[in-house]
């Protein structure tokens, strides 16, 4: 192995940045199934069939699912909402992160930024968890980077960072990525094999909740 990618790894080992790919111990304990039925289900946005991709911007398996989600979302139908949770996992550097998306997303530049965030964090080692590393970072790439450090404590911020914690932890969420479903389905490329077939399952089982 290179020394680069010891020393990648290592970063990512200090800020606890390293996961495990898939929804963890709530998925080996059903072997041989391609989802989990969350017990109890959880609610979910009304009248739609919601699917949330819960993940971090350390983890390598969520950059290689990225682009995969973002052409898979563009076949959803009208009555599907998909959405990105960042988790925390009680790590200063993943809440760091967490705040970094929601405050793009309150000053509308979390969509032209979003895919940067995977390289600054596990090939560039920059501090984007921090709120100076972060205003220096988005403005290095054609951003806000002011809009972003006002947002950064704001209560509208600080209330969806405490959401996103709450929601992973509601839904028991060990493992990155997972992909959930109507609230009350977990699956992954662990379950599935690959995250392609992931994303098929993600498809059959907003089927199967249209079926009733």
């Amino acid at each position: 192995m290179k020394k680069e990618s010891i020393d990648r790894r290592r970063f990512l080992q200090a800020l606890g940045l390293f996961a495990l790919a898939g929804v963890g111990s709530a998925a080996r304990a059903q072997e041989g199934k391609t989802f989990v039925e969350l017990s109890p289900a959880q609610p979910t946005l009304a009248g739609k069939i919601e699917v949330i991709e819960f993940f971090h911007y350390g983890c390598p398996h969520c950059r290689h699912l990225d682009p995969l989600v973002n052409e898979w979302k563009k076949t959803l139908g009208g009555d599907v909402a998909f959405h990105r949770s960042p988790v925390i996992w009680g790590q200063g550097a993943l809440a760091g992160l967490a705040r970094l998306y929601f405050s793009l997303e309150a000053t509308g530049q979390l969509e032209a930024l979003h895919p940067k965030i995977f390289a600054a964090v596990q090939d560039e080692r920059r501090l984007v968890y921090d709120r100076d590393g972060a205003r220096a970072w988005v403005q290095e790439n054609g951003g806000d980077g002011k809009a972003v450090y006002d947002a950064w404590t704001s209560f509208g911020v600080e209330t969806r960072v405490k959401e996103a914690d709450a929601r992973a932890r509601a839904y028991k969420i060990d493992g990155v990525p997972t992909l959930a479903v109507g609230g009350r389905y977990l699956t992954s490329a662990s379950l599935t094999g690959s995250h392609e077939a992931a994303l098929k399952e993600v498809d059959r089982l907003i089927a199967q909740l249209r079926r009733g």
